[in-house]
């Protein structure tokens, strides 16, 4: 498990990557070449990957995401330390907090 502020990173084993996960279309690059995880709405910095891999959005109220990483990758941040991840699949999670009445994504 890695965790970079507000996203967590979870190393899923590979039986347990959903089926059909390889084939999906990956989420688009921003235009500096990053995966973007989370982008902060007030600040505008961003939990993002750098070098090659493919981010796949998946169905769900919070739209968790996997990130594949064929050769391993960094994971940048304006305010924090770069974390290196070993190649594999993982799924990303927002930090979610409850305020009266529901719950939301975390905002920066």
């Amino acid at each position: 498990m890695y965790r970079q502020g507000d996203v967590l990173m979870v190393s899923l084993a590979p039986e347990a990557v959903p089926k059909g996960a390889a084939d999906a279309p990956s989420e688009p690059r921003d235009g500096r070449g990053r995966l973007v995880l989370a982008l902060g709405e007030v600040t505008g910095h961003a939990h993002a990957v750098v070098g090659p891999g493919r981010l796949v959005r998946e169905a769900g109220v919070f739209g968790p995401m996997l990130l594949h990483v064929m050769d391993g990758a960094r994971v940048v941040h304006e305010e924090h330390a770069a974390i290196s991840l070993p190649k594999g699949w993982y799924r990303v999670v927002r930090q979610r907090e409850y305020v009266p009445g529901s719950v939301r994504i975390v905002a920066d």
